[in-house]
């Protein structure tokens, strides 16, 4: 059996697919199992021990350029047995069903971001009454016969000179992990609230925190680091591979709704979860052991980059640094 899975991005939602990935494994053990992704992430899926092969798509491109035609016409040669739509964009469908599988596997208009994408599919499976995206990714493998739900991550912990490097530094007390980036400005909680986060755990806990950062977010970190009162440091340059091996060793993870807080859980990361535009239960922390400070109830900007309230901060700037503080507490006390 041939299958391929395709979900390009973002980060976080590559990782929400990783589940599906492992139960089509599972029940079929045999398969050759593929995966188009932005190449951004390709280094991600490297570490996934259920796939084969990630295949680079830049969903950046237009369909009709050179490069994704050449990669689908050496796709079309591997003749897959289903190809499976996990995105649910037109684009995505597009390309899935350009792949040329026996099967092109997708979800119902209702489920759908861009309900025209269902004209692509042979076959659309309803996940029903699954909330979270894992779940509904899982859902989705119904059309195949696959009935397990579980929800496992099969990645390889990556030992890189930079983990090594961190873990050496912090030494067997061990570190907190705070990520104040985010790609939607709506998604960012204050810097010094992170650094008043830090300075609060190296009182109470004696933890230090890393603060990581991403492309074009370091001055984010160094203010972090600054508010911290010494409390915390920023990282190195890191490269995916880094963070989930920097996730596994920290003792927690403090992040908003983005890739580094998904890589945190992927990797078992006790998690304190901040959530401002985006529904947790659709896109939180997976364990019932994590906690989320959530405002998505009083946020009037669901699923948007940028808040539209004139003169006011965007609702999860409304989260204090006592609420985090408490949150911290709880989910380190549970283990």
């Amino acid at each position: 059996m041939r299958f391929l899975i395709v979900r390009l991005g973002s980060l976080g939602d590559v990782i929400h697919a990783i589940p599906a990935a492992a139960a089509l494994r599972n029940h079929f053990p045999q398969a050759q199992i593929d995966w188009m992704v932005d190449p951004r992430y390709v280094e991600l899926l490297q570490l996934v021990e259920s796939i084969d092969q990630p295949i680079a798509v830049d969903p950046r491109q237009s369909v009709d350029t050179s490069s994704v035609l050449g990669t689908i016409t050496d796709l079309r040669r591997a003749r897959y047995d289903a190809v499976l739509d996990l995105q649910g964009l037109l684009k995505s469908a597009v390309l899935a069903r350009l792949v040329g599988g026996r099967r092109t596997i997708g979800f119902p208009r209702r489920h759908l971001r861009e309900p025209v994408a269902r004209l692509f599919y042979s076959d659309a499976t309803d996940p029903g009454a699954a909330t979270h995206v894992i779940d509904k990714n899982l859902a989705l493998l119904q059309a195949l016969g696959v009935t397990d739900r579980r929800v496992h991550f099969p990645i390889r912990i990556p030992h890189t000179p930079v983990v090594e490097s961190v873990t050496g530094r912090f030494g067997p007390a061990g570190f907190a992990v705070l990520n104040p980036g985010a790609a939607w400005p709506n998604k960012r909680w204050p810097p010094e609230r992170f650094g008043a986060v830090a300075a609060a755990l190296q009182r109470e806990r004696g933890l230090r925190s890393l603060v990581l950062w991403g492309p074009g977010e370091e001055a984010l970190a160094s203010v972090v680091a600054a508010s911290s009162g010494g409390s915390a440091e920023q990282a190195p340059p890191t490269s995916i591979a880094d963070v989930v091996g920097i996730a596994r060793q920290a003792r927690l993870m403090v992040s908003g709704d983005t890739g580094p807080l998904h890589i945190a859980g992927a990797a078992g990361t006790p998690i304190v979860a901040l959530f401002g535009p985006t529904f947790p239960e659709r896109n939180g922390p997976w364990s019932p052991r994590d906690i989320v400070v959530s405002r998505v109830a009083q946020c009037e900007c669901h699923y948007e980059r940028r808040c539209r309230r004139r003169g006011r901060p965007p609702c999860i700037e409304d989260i204090t640094a006592d609420e985090v503080m408490d949150a911290v507490r709880r989910r380190l006390a549970d283990g």
